[in-house]
Order: structure tokens, then C-alpha cells, then sequence
């Protein structure tokens, strides 16, 4: 079942009453968990541009899209490489400002995964 989004604002992301002061990561199974930046730090230097081995991470065989909340400030990119990994699999992605991915994941139907980042 997939989780309610209550708010967001800079440094949290208030999930069903549950307020997570890091980037999170949702499932499909509806499970949210803390995002492992390393695993883009270690490549780009940064956690604002997300790498292949992160989205290798996040994504799941039966995923029909991914959203991705890419800050507050809207600072956050997919890498090309990542970007490429879901194409071949058929999984769309959308990327917004997080404020406005909140909005796009409450009303998203479908199997879907997200990614929120929620500092700049």
C-alpha cells in the first residue's frame, strides 16, 4: 500500500505522520527507508546527480515509473547513464522540484518508486 505524503519542507519529508529528516527512498511495497547518497558521492562527487549504481539500487523488475523529488530548490538530476539503465527497462521516470513530486506521488496510481531529496 502506498503511503501518504503529509508535507515536506527543507531538510524533512513528513510521511503518515512519520517525520524523516534525510532523503528517503519509498518501495513498492510501500516500505520507506533512508537513501544511500554514497552510492552517488562515490562516483560524482555529489548526491545531487544521481548515479546508475543508486538507481540500480532503487529500482524493482515490476516498476512501471519512478518519481524523483530533486530538492527544493530543484537541484537534483538523474545521470545520463541512470537515465539510460531505465529506458531499457521500460521504466519511466519524472523528475520534479520535491514539493511538487509530493503532490505527483499522492496521486500516482500504479506500481511506482520514489526518491525524495529533501534539501536543496
Amino acid at each position: 500500500m502506498r503511503p501518504q505524503i503529509d508535507d515536506t519542507r527543507f531538510g524533512s519529508i513528513t510521511i503518515e505522520g512519520a517525520r524523516y529528516e534525510h532523503d528517503i527512498i519509498i518501495r513498492l511495497s510501500g516500505k520507506v527507508r533512508k537513501r544511500d547518497k554514497k552510492l552517488s558521492q562515490a562516483v560524482h562527487g555529489t548526491s545531487h546527480t544521481i548515479s546508475l549504481a543508486e538507481i540500480e539500487d532503487l529500482y524493482r523488475k515490476r516498476a512501471e515509473r519512478i518519481i524523483i523529488g530533486t530538492g527544493q530548490e530543484d537541484k537534483t538530476r538523474l545521470s545520463k547513464d541512470a537515465s539510460e539503465f531505465l529506458v531499457q527497462r521500460g521504466c519511466k521516470v519524472a523528475l520534479w522540484p520535491t514539493p511538487k513530486a509530493v503532490k505527483r506521488w499522492n496521486d500516482a496510481e500504479g506500481k511506482v518508486l520514489a526518491l525524495f531529496h529533501v534539501t536543496c
